[in-house]
Protein backbone atom coordinates (compact mmCIF):
# COMPACT_ATOMS: atom_id res chain seq x y z
CA UNK A 1 0.00 0.00 0.00
CA UNK A 2 1.55 2.84 -0.78
CA UNK A 3 0.86 5.69 2.14
CA UNK A 4 0.99 9.15 -0.05
CA UNK A 5 3.21 10.58 2.20
CA UNK A 6 5.26 11.85 -0.43
CA UNK A 7 6.13 15.48 -0.31
CA UNK A 8 4.25 16.21 3.13
CA UNK A 9 5.78 18.06 5.61
CA UNK A 10 6.14 16.37 9.33
CA UNK A 11 7.68 17.23 12.18
CA UNK A 12 9.06 14.74 15.23
CA UNK A 13 9.23 15.69 18.37
CA UNK A 14 11.41 13.22 20.69
CA UNK A 15 12.98 12.28 17.75
CA UNK A 16 16.46 11.36 18.75
CA UNK A 17 15.89 7.72 19.61
CA UNK A 18 13.04 4.98 19.70
CA UNK A 19 9.60 5.17 18.93
CA UNK A 20 10.02 9.06 17.67
CA UNK A 21 13.50 8.27 15.51
CA UNK A 22 11.75 5.15 14.24
CA UNK A 23 8.76 7.29 13.25
CA UNK A 24 10.88 9.77 11.59
CA UNK A 25 13.30 6.95 9.44
CA UNK A 26 9.48 5.50 8.32
CA UNK A 27 7.91 8.80 7.23
CA UNK A 28 11.12 9.71 5.60
CA UNK A 29 11.41 6.41 3.89
CA UNK A 30 7.80 7.42 2.45
CA UNK A 31 8.78 10.13 1.09
CA UNK A 32 7.90 13.09 3.18
CA UNK A 33 10.50 16.39 4.50
CA UNK A 34 11.06 15.37 8.08
CA UNK A 35 12.11 17.69 10.60
CA UNK A 36 13.44 16.27 13.90
CA UNK A 37 12.77 17.86 17.52
CA UNK A 38 14.94 16.88 20.85
CA UNK A 39 16.63 18.79 23.35
CA UNK A 40 19.66 17.11 23.10
CA UNK A 41 21.71 18.62 19.84
CA UNK A 42 24.26 15.76 19.64
CA UNK A 43 21.88 12.73 19.65
CA UNK A 44 19.66 14.95 17.40
CA UNK A 45 22.54 15.21 15.13
CA UNK A 46 23.60 11.69 15.42
CA UNK A 47 19.62 10.36 14.62
CA UNK A 48 19.62 12.85 11.35
CA UNK A 49 22.88 11.38 10.33
CA UNK A 50 21.82 7.87 10.37
CA UNK A 51 18.19 8.87 8.87
CA UNK A 52 20.70 10.77 6.15
CA UNK A 53 22.68 7.23 5.64
CA UNK A 54 19.76 5.05 4.84
CA UNK A 55 17.51 7.16 2.68
CA UNK A 56 19.82 9.82 1.21
CA UNK A 57 17.78 12.72 2.22
CA UNK A 58 18.80 14.59 5.62
CA UNK A 59 16.07 15.52 7.58
CA UNK A 60 15.85 19.27 9.45
CA UNK A 61 16.59 19.30 12.99
CA UNK A 62 15.62 21.59 15.39
CA UNK A 63 16.85 21.43 19.04
CA UNK A 64 14.28 22.53 21.56
CA UNK A 65 13.08 22.33 25.17
CA UNK A 66 9.21 21.39 24.65
CA UNK A 67 8.91 21.98 28.55
CA UNK A 68 9.07 25.31 28.34
CA UNK A 69 7.10 28.02 26.75
CA UNK A 70 10.11 29.49 25.11
CA UNK A 71 10.75 26.10 23.16
CA UNK A 72 7.40 25.65 22.34
CA UNK A 73 7.63 29.42 20.52
CA UNK A 74 11.28 28.60 19.43
CA UNK A 75 9.77 25.25 17.40
CA UNK A 76 6.45 27.13 15.78
CA UNK A 77 9.28 29.59 14.64
CA UNK A 78 11.75 27.90 13.16
CA UNK A 79 9.12 25.35 11.31
CA UNK A 80 7.46 26.16 8.25
CA UNK A 81 4.40 24.56 6.51
CA UNK A 82 3.02 21.70 8.08
CA UNK A 83 1.36 18.61 7.25
CA UNK A 84 2.15 16.17 10.31
CA UNK A 85 2.70 17.11 13.63
CA UNK A 86 3.91 13.96 15.84
CA UNK A 87 3.83 14.47 19.63
CA UNK A 88 6.29 11.91 21.28
CA UNK A 89 8.27 13.80 23.82
CA UNK A 90 8.33 13.02 27.44
CA UNK A 91 9.25 10.47 29.51
CA UNK A 92 7.45 10.48 33.00
CA UNK A 93 8.63 8.45 36.08
CA UNK A 94 6.81 5.57 37.64
CA UNK A 95 5.84 5.43 41.46
CA UNK A 96 3.18 5.61 43.56
CA UNK A 97 1.65 8.50 44.92
CA UNK A 98 3.90 8.99 47.77
CA UNK A 99 7.07 8.42 45.73
CA UNK A 100 6.23 11.19 42.59
CA UNK A 101 6.95 14.35 44.67
CA UNK A 102 4.99 17.78 43.41
CA UNK A 103 8.15 18.76 41.50
CA UNK A 104 8.61 15.58 39.77
CA UNK A 105 4.96 15.30 38.98
CA UNK A 106 5.17 18.91 37.74
CA UNK A 107 8.69 18.58 35.71
CA UNK A 108 6.92 14.98 33.79
CA UNK A 109 3.88 16.64 32.98
CA UNK A 110 5.56 20.44 31.91
CA UNK A 111 7.22 17.89 29.13
CA UNK A 112 4.44 15.45 27.87
CA UNK A 113 1.01 16.78 28.82
CA UNK A 114 1.59 20.48 28.74
CA UNK A 115 4.04 20.16 25.91
CA UNK A 116 1.73 18.38 23.96
CA UNK A 117 -1.27 20.41 24.25
CA UNK A 118 1.10 23.80 24.27
CA UNK A 119 2.83 22.57 20.77
CA UNK A 120 -0.70 21.59 19.76
CA UNK A 121 -1.97 25.10 20.05
CA UNK A 122 1.19 26.66 18.91
CA UNK A 123 0.85 24.54 15.27
CA UNK A 124 -2.87 23.55 15.08
CA UNK A 125 -4.28 26.61 12.73
CA UNK A 126 -0.89 26.24 10.06
CA UNK A 127 -2.00 22.58 10.46
CA UNK A 128 -6.07 22.60 9.22
CA UNK A 129 -4.53 25.25 6.53
CA UNK A 130 -3.22 22.09 4.99
CA UNK A 131 -5.35 19.53 5.78
CA UNK A 132 -2.95 18.05 8.13
CA UNK A 133 -3.25 15.87 10.91
CA UNK A 134 -1.76 15.61 14.25
CA UNK A 135 -0.86 12.28 15.89
CA UNK A 136 -0.59 12.04 20.21
CA UNK A 137 1.51 8.99 21.42
CA UNK A 138 0.73 8.31 24.63
CA UNK A 139 0.72 5.91 26.07
CA UNK A 140 -1.28 2.42 27.52
CA UNK A 141 -1.28 3.52 30.67
CA UNK A 142 -4.11 5.71 30.36
CA UNK A 143 -5.69 2.47 30.58
CA UNK A 144 -4.16 0.42 32.61
CA UNK A 145 -4.11 3.04 35.06
CA UNK A 146 -1.74 1.15 37.67
CA UNK A 147 -0.73 2.69 41.00
CA UNK A 148 2.98 2.30 40.72
CA UNK A 149 2.88 4.56 37.55
CA UNK A 150 0.51 7.61 39.28
CA UNK A 151 1.97 11.01 37.65
CA UNK A 152 1.63 8.96 33.87
CA UNK A 153 -1.18 7.33 33.90
CA UNK A 154 -3.20 9.96 35.05
CA UNK A 155 -1.39 12.13 32.38
CA UNK A 156 -2.08 10.14 29.48
CA UNK A 157 -5.06 9.50 30.35
CA UNK A 158 -5.47 13.94 30.41
CA UNK A 159 -3.80 13.63 27.25
CA UNK A 160 -7.26 10.68 25.58
CA UNK A 161 -9.24 13.43 26.78
CA UNK A 162 -7.38 15.96 25.12
CA UNK A 163 -7.37 14.38 22.23
CA UNK A 164 -10.69 13.63 22.00
CA UNK A 165 -11.78 16.80 22.96
CA UNK A 166 -10.08 18.51 20.59
CA UNK A 167 -11.50 16.61 18.10
CA UNK A 168 -14.19 18.12 16.42
CA UNK A 169 -13.11 21.48 16.87
CA UNK A 170 -9.83 20.69 14.59
CA UNK A 171 -12.03 19.05 12.31
CA UNK A 172 -14.08 22.30 11.62
CA UNK A 173 -10.90 24.19 11.25
CA UNK A 174 -9.71 21.08 8.44
CA UNK A 175 -7.69 19.05 10.19
CA UNK A 176 -7.72 15.70 12.29
CA UNK A 177 -6.21 14.45 15.70
CA UNK A 178 -5.22 11.06 16.36
CA UNK A 179 -4.21 9.50 19.18
CA UNK A 180 -1.70 6.63 19.81
CA UNK A 181 -1.84 4.47 22.98
CA UNK A 182 1.62 1.96 23.03
CA UNK A 183 2.58 -0.59 25.47
CA UNK A 184 5.45 -1.99 26.34
CA UNK A 185 7.99 -1.19 23.14
CA UNK A 186 11.59 -2.37 22.71
CA UNK A 187 13.17 1.02 23.49
CA UNK A 188 16.77 1.60 24.47
CA UNK A 189 15.15 3.30 27.56
CA UNK A 190 12.66 -0.17 28.33
CA UNK A 191 15.79 -1.99 28.09
CA UNK A 192 17.86 0.18 30.58
CA UNK A 193 14.76 -0.46 33.03
CA UNK A 194 14.53 -3.74 32.39
CA UNK A 195 17.98 -4.24 33.15
CA UNK A 196 18.03 -2.34 36.39
CA UNK A 197 15.01 -4.28 37.79
CA UNK A 198 17.32 -7.81 36.44
CA UNK A 199 19.56 -6.93 38.61
CA UNK A 200 17.52 -5.49 41.63
CA UNK A 201 15.39 -9.06 41.46
CA UNK A 202 17.43 -11.96 40.10
CA UNK A 203 20.87 -10.10 41.00
CA UNK A 204 21.82 -10.25 37.36
CA UNK A 205 21.16 -7.72 34.73
CA UNK A 206 21.81 -10.30 32.23
CA UNK A 207 18.52 -12.05 32.99
CA UNK A 208 16.16 -8.96 31.86
CA UNK A 209 14.46 -11.11 29.10
CA UNK A 210 13.09 -13.25 30.92
CA UNK A 211 10.83 -10.09 32.58
CA UNK A 212 9.29 -9.37 29.02
CA UNK A 213 7.92 -13.53 29.28
CA UNK A 214 4.50 -12.12 30.77
CA UNK A 215 4.21 -10.01 28.18
CA UNK A 216 1.26 -10.79 24.92
CA UNK A 217 3.69 -12.73 22.95
CA UNK A 218 6.26 -13.05 25.38
CA UNK A 219 7.72 -9.62 24.08
CA UNK A 220 7.26 -5.85 23.59
CA UNK A 221 6.71 -3.97 20.67
CA UNK A 222 8.98 -2.90 18.36
CA UNK A 223 9.55 0.63 17.90
CA UNK A 224 9.12 -0.25 14.22
CA UNK A 225 5.57 -1.55 14.94
CA UNK A 226 4.32 1.30 16.11
CA UNK A 227 5.71 3.47 13.75
CA UNK A 228 4.13 1.50 10.94
CA UNK A 229 0.53 3.18 13.00
CA UNK A 230 1.62 6.34 13.25
CA UNK A 231 2.68 6.55 9.35
CA UNK A 232 -0.70 5.01 8.26
CA UNK A 233 -2.74 7.40 10.68
CA UNK A 234 -1.04 10.34 9.38
CA UNK A 235 -1.43 8.98 5.64
CA UNK A 236 -4.26 10.11 3.38
CA UNK A 237 -5.33 6.29 3.50
CA UNK A 238 -6.11 7.19 7.05
CA UNK A 239 -8.28 10.86 6.04
CA UNK A 240 -11.51 9.74 7.98
CA UNK A 241 -10.00 8.41 11.42
CA UNK A 242 -10.34 12.05 13.86
CA UNK A 243 -10.95 11.80 17.61
CA UNK A 244 -9.62 8.49 18.22
CA UNK A 245 -7.37 6.61 20.36
CA UNK A 246 -5.86 3.33 19.05
CA UNK A 247 -4.17 1.13 21.80
CA UNK A 248 -1.52 -1.09 20.35
CA UNK A 249 -0.86 -3.31 23.18
CA UNK A 250 -0.68 -7.09 21.98
CA UNK A 251 -4.45 -7.27 23.78
CA UNK A 252 -3.33 -6.69 27.78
Amino acid sequence: MQLDLTGLNAVVTGASKGIGYTTALTFAREGARVTLVARNADTLAEAAARIAEETGTTPDTIGADLATSAGVEQLAMQSGPLDILVNNAGAIPPGDLQAIDEKTWRMGWDLKVFGYINLTRALAPRIAERNGVIINVIGAGAESLSPDYICGAVGNAALVAFTRAYAKQFRAMGGRIVGLNPGPVATERMQLFLKARAADEFGDEGRAAELTASLPYARPASPQEIANAVAFLASPRSAYTNGTVLSIHGGG
